[in-house]
């Protein structure tokens, strides 16, 4: 499965990293494309355990519908 969310408060490098790192913890096989610059995450695997641990990073994810 895939899941898109977009992400407005992850604003620059540091962000980028920390919700890289949050979801590298929560789903350590996943493919994870960030595109910072369109506040864009993609990550492939579990969309539910993905949102979480993106909030659990202190961002606010509004998940794209597919």
């Amino acid at each position: 499965m895939i899941a898109t969310f977009i992400v407005p408060d992850m604003t620059c490098g540091h962000c980028e990293k920390t919700v890289r790192g949050a979801l590298g913890e929560a789903l350590p096989d996943a493919a994870v494309t960030i595109d910072l610059s369109v506040h864009r995450v993609t990550v492939e695997g579990d969309a539910a355990r993905a949102e979480e641990a993106i909030r659990e990073a202190g961002y606010t994810p509004q998940p794209v519908a597919a």
